[in-house]
């Protein structure tokens, strides 16, 4: 099949600048494997694309036809490593349910020591293809954990899959790498079990991110599920001074504290979003990519 999704590799063929200062700015590229995932958290949504939740209310409306391959992915991939970025993300969906994941996490090239590879995932597919994660050079796992129990797993991502099947893929991932953080959105379904998910991550001495979720068309109907990030802060405040804001290069504001030398960071809205383009989706190389996603 001929790419889909090819570069000019001459010097002179594109004009890089605005990647090279959106490198400069640590900004990341985040590579989307599939649209589809093995559960339907319900504030899930991709960019111009059909999210999972929607699927299973509504079979006819179905994620746009993939129809690029691995070789693709990749080529975009090294083209925009070599012109500087150094934040590459892989997500989904659920990333590992792809069948061009190991393909493409297995063709992945050093990115020197200033570089890091990221999958981010949900966790419950870690167990099935570790034989192969352990030979990527992924530098960090990130495993999404908004819930500590069957019943909110249930009321978030609508699925029988149970918590232990998470945990036990945070578990095994932190054999196959050194870097295993969590994140966690916060909603009224788990805010019963935030402190339970910051004392397992401090217990594990895991990082944690707890973000505040963010309205889009998909989810508007649930925006009332939404939490303020004041509780989370309140209480780190009582365990840590270490405190500190980020707001400057490419991302949203968050707050950064350390307990025990346990990072945690937790994305305030109050402090603001500071980049261009983070989230657009690259259509192909037949129209311009608009933003850092792909």
């Amino acid at each position: 099949m001929t790419p889909l999704l090819t570069l000019p590799t001459a010097d002179t063929a594109v004009d890089w600048t605005a990647l090279e200062n959106f490198a400069a700015l640590r900004g990341q590229l985040r590579v989307s494997l599939t649209p589809r995932c093995n559960i339907a958290c319900y504030f899930c949504h991709n960019e111009a694309d059909v999210p999972p939740p929607l699927t299973r209310r509504d079979r006819v409306q179905q994620p746009r036809r993939r129809d690029i391959g691995a070789e693709d992915f990749l080529t975009v991939i090294r083209a925009m490593t070599r012109r500087g970025l150094r934040r590459i993300y892989f997500s989904g969906g659920e990333p590992l349910t792809s069948p061009l994941a190991r393909e493409v996490l297995t063709g992945l090239e050093p990115l020197g020591p200033d570089g890091s590879y990221t999958l981010i995932t949900n966790g419950t597919r870690i167990r099935t293809h570790r034989s192969w994660l352990g030979d990527t050079l992924l530098d960090k796992i990130k495993v999404s954990l908004h819930y500590f129990s069957d019943e909110s797993l249930r009321a978030i991502a609508g699925t029988r899959i149970g918590i232990d099947a998470i945990l036990d893929g945070i578990d095994i991932a932190r054999g196959i790498v050194d870097h295993v953080e969590l994140n966690c959105l916060l909603l009224k379904q788990n805010v019963h079990e935030v402190r339970h998910i910051l004392d397992f991550a401090l217990d594990q001495r895991m990082p944690v991110q707890f973000i505040e979720l963010v309205e889009t068309e998909f989810n508007q109907d649930q925006r009332s599920t939404a939490v303020s990030a004041d509780g989370v802060i309140a209480h780190l405040r009582t365990l840590t001074r270490d405190e500190h804001s980020e707001v400057v290069g490419v991302g949203q504001g968050r707050r950064v504290f350390r307990v025990d030398g346990v990072k945690i960071e937790v994305i305030h809205r109050s402090l603001g979003r500071h980049h261009v383009g983070q989230c657009g989706p690259a259509r192909s190389a037949r129209s311009a990519s608009k933003g850092s996603g792909l």
